[in-house]
């Protein structure tokens, strides 16, 4: 009988030995093949049915935060401007003839960590698509007119962002919570060095030859591909790349230890914004604080809140709030925003949101609907990868401050494990006054 015993437990310990044994299922339901080449350039292919679709992009892992030159922001964005120049051997009427035949969608953004140029093609294009698009990374070509007059136009949209009164208090509130990180302006960069531009010629090249290198570059291609095609045509068109990426030096932000505060005038009619930013953290998928934080602005400010439900519902005092950490390669800001509807309720709603962070300090959330929460953001983000252009989308900005699609494992592992008590935790470390810049914008009357 005790052997019997013996031999069932031993069974049962085997099981359970070969159970934790097994890899856990991967989040991201689709297949990715890794390669990097000689030269440093990483690809990752994912194939997936798509019906003879494929979306492929080109992530720069370079944004505005690499501009650490003082007195020379805005180049990451100029450049995505730069790149429909053209070639010598694609100039830019080739180039769009080619894509008009190829009936393909192109387009390009930049953000504070990277830079994304992408194309959305039938699979019999991939050829030539990737022909002329490794060209222009290897082989960009434009005069200094040319140069002055897309100086020009980005001078142009900036002073067309400026009409935004969200863009206007999303550079005040930067240029106040950062005194050294490059973070401290936006991506357009500052009015007066975008005003300079045009003289800057010469630097123009510079930073197109430090960062537009095979060894700061993901190629990412999703769709109807086979993996093994994919990576000869990438050896055929970009082997030749040369490396020789220079990392920046970006000087980390000093620790903030008083709130901030600062008000915004908007030359134009607005409902008054508030604006809250405090300091979060790096991206780190596999730290439980980070993605605690990363839960924060859903739980005390999102549509199934208490906060949410007396402000914008019930009260009505509120066209909108909304809280979000943002997800960036060194610590950044997780931002608690709304739009109020009467401007003599501002101080109202700023303590009515500090009454909130404040019973989350103290109290945990349900657990029922951490979990429920946690469901809706996994569900979310797998309802989100139908078509190969949303699974870059979805993959593109972690690839960018991460170095590759691993991470979304890891994220979601992490938040698996998420407790209440985590949550208070992230709340009473990064929801503090002392954390955080105020801004409130107010338009004309």
């Amino acid at each position: 009988m005790i052997r019997t015993a013996i031999l069932f437990a031993a069974v049962a310990l085997l099981a359970a030995s070969a159970a934790a044994a097994q890899p856990r299922p991967s989040v991201f339901p689709y297949p990715a093949h890794v390669t990097k080449l000689d030269n440093g350039l990483k690809v990752i292919v994912v194939p997936m049915p798509s019906e003879g679709l494929v979306s492929f992009w080109s992530v720069v892992r370079t944004g505005s935060r690499d501009e650490v030159e003082p007195g020379r922001t805005g180049f990451a964005h100029f450049f995505e401007h730069m790149m429909f120049r053209g070639t010598e051997k694609y100039p830019a009427r080739v180039y769009d003839e080619m894509l008009t035949k190829m009936g393909a969608d192109a387009n390009a953004f930049t953000t504070d960590d990277l830079t994304a140029y992408h194309m959305g093609i039938a699979a019999q294009d991939l050829e030539t698509a990737m022909a002329i698009e490794s060209d222009r990374f290897k082989n960009l070509a434009y005069d200094e007119q040319a140069f002055k007059t897309e100086a020009g136009a980005v001078y142009g949209e900036y002073r067309k962002n400026r009409s935004s009164p969200f863009f206007t208090v999303f550079e005040a509130v930067h240029r106040e919570a950062f005194k050294e990180h490059t973070y401290g302006h936006t991506t357009m960069g500052y009015e007066e060095d975008i005003k300079g531009m045009p003289a800057l010629f010469d630097y123009s090249r510079q930073f197109f030859g430090r960062y537009y290198r095979p060894d700061n570059v993901v190629l990412l291609i999703a769709g109807d591909v086979d993996p093994a095609a994919m990576l000869a045509l990438v050896k055929k068109y970009y082997a030749d790349w040369q490396s020789g990426y220079r990392a920046p030096e970006v000087k980390p932000e000093p620790a903030q230890t008083e709130e901030r505060k600062i008000q915004v005038a908007y030359e134009g009619r607005s409902l008054p914004i508030l604006w809250l930013a405090y300091k979060g953290p790096a991206f780190d998928p596999a730290s439980r604080e980070y993605m605690a934080a990363y839960l924060l602005g859903d739980i005390l400010f999102g549509e199934t809140g208490e906060l949410y439900k007396k402000l914008v519902l019930d009260e009505q005092v509120v066209e909108l709030i909304d809280g979000e950490l943002n997800v960036n390669r060194d610590p950044g800001l997780l931002d608690v925003v709304t739009m109020v509807k009467d401007p003599t309720k501002v101080d109202y709603v700023l303590a009515e949101i500090d009454k909130t962070i404040a019973a989350y300090q103290a109290k945990p959330v349900e657990a029922q609907r951490l979990a429920d929460l946690k469901s809706r953001v996994k569900y979310g983000f797998l309802m989100n990868l139908a078509t190969p252009d949303a699974v870059a989308q979805s993959l593109a900005r972690i690839i960018a401050v991460s170095g590759g699609h691993e991470a979304i494992d890891t994220m979601y592992t992490s938040l698996e494990a998420l407790t209440p008590a985590d949550v208070q935790n992230a709340a009473r470390e990064l929801l503090r006054a002392n954390r955080r810049t105020v801004a409130v914008l107010r338009g004309e009357s």
